[in-house]
C-alpha cells in the first residue's frame, strides 16, 4: 500500500493503459505530446451546448457510479477501471486518457493531492477522502466533472472541509452573471473560504471546455482583481473547480509531472462542473 510511515502517500504502481473500442473517436490530442491549440470562441451555440451537456451527463454519472465504489479496501486503479467501462459503454472516449500523456482514464486524488492524482495500486481506508475528476468526449466535445468522496468515516474538520468546497463551488457558480468579469467568481469562492481560514489553491484554476478540454480561458478560484478580468458572456461555457486545503495553498508535484500535493501535506478538497451562462445566469451541464 502505497503510504508512508506517516500516512502521507507515496508513487504507486500504474497498470497500461486501458483500451479504447476503435469505433469511439478519439480527441485529436491522442497520440500526441499535446493539443492543437484552440482558435474558436467560448461562446458557444445552442447545438453545442447540447452536446456538451450530453458529455457531461455521461462524466456526471460516471462519477457516481466510481464514488459508490469508494470503500475501504478499493484500489483507485480499480475506481480507474469502472469509470473507464462506463463512459466507453456510452460511446464516449475518457478524455484524460493520452492527454499531454497522462495514462489514465480518470484522476484519482487521495488526502493531501490537490489535483491530477493517478490511479495505481493504492488501497483505499477509512477516513480517506477522495477526489475523482473524469471527463468525457463524445461527438466532438468534453464535458468535465468533479467530486470529492469520504471514504467511511472522516475526522469532522475533513467533512466540513469537503461540505463547505462544494459550498464554496456552488457560491462561484451563483456569482457567474453575465456581464460581470471572470474574477468575481473567485472572489466569491475566496471570500467564503477564508471565513474558514483554508488555503485557496491558486495555480490550478477551471477552463473553457467545449471542442477543446482547455480553451485557453482562465477561472481562478481567488480574488485575482484587476486581472482575469475577462466578460462572462451569454453563451460561454467553461469550469469552475474550487480547491480548499486545510492548510496552505502552496502545492509541490511529484515526480510523475503529473500529482500535486500540498506543500505541507495538509488535507485538499475539490468539486467542479461544467457551466452554461444563459441571460438568466448560470446553468450547470454535468449533471447525472
Amino acid at each position: 500500500m502505497p503510504r508512508d510511515a506517516t500516512g502521507h502517500l507515496t508513487i504507486g504502481r500504474v497498470s497500461g493503459p486501458r483500451e479504447v473500442p476503435g469505433f469511439i473517436t478519439r480527441p485529436e490530442y491522442v497520440g500526441k505530446a499535446a493539443p492543437t491549440p484552440f482558435t474558436g470562441s467560448n461562446v458557444k451555440t445552442p447545438e453545442q451546448v447540447e452536446k456538451i451537456r450530453a458529455a457531461g451527463k455521461i462524466a456526471a454519472r460516471a462519477i457516481q457510479l466510481v464514488g459508490e465504489a469508494c470503500k475501504p479496501g478499493v484500489t483507485t486503479d480499480e475506481l480507474d477501471r469502472i469509470g473507464h467501462e462506463f463512459v466507453i459503454s456510452q460511446g464516449a472516449y475518457p478524455s484524460t486518457l493520452g492527454y499531454r500523456g497522462f495514462p489514465k482514464s480518470l484522476c484519482s486524488s487521495i488526502n493531501e493531492v490537490i489535483c491530477h492524482g493517478i490511479p495505481d495500486d493504492t488501497v483505499l481506508i477509512d477516513g480517506d477522502i477522495i477526489n475523482i475528476d473524469i471527463t468525457a468526449f463524445k461527438d466532438g466535445f468534453h464535458g468535465d466533472s468533479n467530486v470529492t468522496f469520504i471514504v467511511g468515516q472522516a475526522k469532522p474538520e475533513v467533512e466540513l472541509l469537503v461540505e463547505r468546497t462544494h459550498e464554496a463551488l456552488m457560491r462561484g457558480i451563483n456569482a457567474a452573471l453575465p456581464g460581470r468579469s471572470v474574477n468575481i467568481i473567485g472572489r466569491a469562492i475566496e471570500t467564503y473560504a477564508k471565513r474558514f481560514n483554508y488555503g485557496v489553491v491558486r495555480d490550478f484554476t477551471g477552463h473553457g471546455v467545449g471542442e477543446a478540454f482547455h480553451s485557453g480561458l482562465v477561472i481562478p478560484h481567488y480574488d485575482s482583481a484587476p486581472h482575469y478580468a475577462d466578460e462572462i458572456k451569454v453563451g460561454m461555457v467553461f469550469t469552475i473547480e474550487p480547491m480548499l486545503t486545510l492548510g496552505t495553498h502552496e502545492w509541490e508535484m511529484w515526480t510523475d509531472d503529473w500529482t500535486v500535493v500540498t506543500k505541507d501535506r495538509s488535507i485538499t478538497a475539490q468539486f467542479e462542473h461544467t457551466i452554461f451562462i444563459t441571460e438568466d445566469g448560470p446553468e450547470i451541464l454535468t449533471l447525472a
